[in-house]
C-alpha cells in the first residue's frame, strides 16, 4: 500500500494543530476516554466547556460512578445523545468494580466497557498509553480514501478494512505512530474536510491521489445527511429539556405542552423511558434517581 509523508504530516501538525485541553501533558487515560466519547458526533468547540465541567466535578471513575443519574444528564447539557451521559456513568462504575479504578490499558478491555466502541478503545489506548494501535474515525477515513486511495470518499464503513488499510500506514515507531494517529485525524478536521478541502494547505498534496487524479467526484453510494429539526431526536431534547431544567419531574401536561403532535410525542417520550433517561411514577415523570 502506497505511504503517506509522515515527516510532512507530522511537520504540518507542529504548527497547526489545535491546543486542545485533552492534548496537554499530564491528561489522564479517564480524561481522554471522556472526551472521546463527548466527541462523537459532536463538534469539538461543544464538547470542551462540558469537558472542563465534568472533569471539574467527577476528576475520576469513581467520582463519576457515586454521581447521582439526575445529575449526570443535568450535566451532559446539550451535547446531544444524553444516553451517552448514562453510558459514561455505567462505564465508570465497571471501571471502578472490575479495574480498580484505573481505566484499562488493553483494547479488548477497552471494549468490554459500557458505550466503549472500536474507535474509542483504540483512541484511548493509543493517546491515553502510546499503543501503537489504529485509530479511525471519519476523518481519518476520509483522508486515506483521498490520499491513498484516489477516492473523494471513504464509502461505507467497514472496521476490519479500515483497520487494516490504516494499520499498514502506521509508523514502526511507536511514539511516530501515535504522532501519526493524531495529525492524521487533524488533518482531516482541519484541512481535508468532506465539503471543501483545502488542498493548497495541505502536506500532502504532492503525494495525494486524488489531486493527483484531477479531484474526481464521488461516484459510489451516498451518505444518509441526518437532519434535526422536527425529528424524535428534538422531541426527545425538548421533553428532557422540561425535566432538566425545573426541578427534574413534571406532570405530563408540562410534557405534552412541548410538540403539538401527539403520536410523535409519545413516541419519543417511550423512547426516552426505554433508554432510562426518564422514569414515570404514575402520572409524574422525573430524572432518574432525582429525590
Amino acid at each position: 500500500m502506497t505511504s503517506l509523508d509522515t515527516p510532512a504530516l507530522l511537520s504540518w501538525f507542529a504548527h497547526a494543530g489545535r491546543r486542545l485541553p485533552w492534548r496537554d501533558e499530564g491528561v489522564g487515560a479517564w480524561e481522554i476516554l471522556l472526551c472521546e466519547v463527548m466527541s462523537q458526533q459532536t463538534p469539538v468547540a461543544r464538547v470542551e466547556p462540558v469537558w472542563r465541567e465534568w472533569r471539574d466535578r467527577w476528576p475520576g471513575p469513581a467520582d463519576l460512578a457515586a454521581a447521582a443519574p439526575a445529575d449526570v444528564i443535568r450535566m451532559w447539557g446539550k451535547l446531544g445523545y444524553p444516553r451517552r451521559a448514562l453510558r459514561l456513568r455505567e462505564c465508570a462504575l465497571v471501571v471502578v468494580e472490575q479495574h480498580g479504578g484505573e481505566v484499562p490499558t488493553d483494547v479488548d478491555a477497552l471494549l468490554a466497557l459500557p458505550g466503549i466502541g472500536d474507535y474509542t478503545a483504540r483512541a484511548v489506548a493509543c493517546f491515553a498509553y502510546g499503543q501503537r494501535v489504529p485509530v479511525v474515525d471519519t476523518n481519518v477515513r476520509r483522508v486515506v480514501a483521498r490520499a491513498v486511495g484516489g477516492a473523494a470518499e471513504a464509502g461505507p464503513p467497514s472496521t476490519r478494512r479500515d483497520l487494516a488499510a490504516v494499520d499498514a500506514l502506521l509508523p514502526t515507531d511507536r511514539e511516530q505512530a501515535v504522532a501519526f494517529s493524531v495529525a492524521v485525524m487533524e488533518l482531516g478536521a482541519l484541512v481535508c474536510t468532506a465539503r471543501s478541502p483545502k488542498c493548497d494547505d495541505c502536506p500532502l498534496a504532492a503525494s495525494c491521489a486524488w489531486l493527483a487524479a484531477g479531484k474526481p467526484a464521488w461516484d459510489g453510494p451516498r451518505r444518509k445527511v441526518q437532519t434535526f429539526a422536527g425529528t424524535d431526536r428534538q422531541v426527545r431534547g425538548l421533553l428532557l429539556d422540561v425535566l432538566r431544567d425545573g426541578d427534574g419531574t413534571a406532570a405530563r401536561n408540562a410534557l405534552d405542552a412541548v410538540w403539538p403532535d401527539a403520536t410523535q410525542r409519545d413516541r419519543a417520550l417511550g423512547s426516552l423511558l426505554s433508554d432510562g433517561l426518564v422514569v414515570q411514577a404514575g402520572g409524574t415523570y422525573s430524572l432518574p434517581g432525582e429525590n
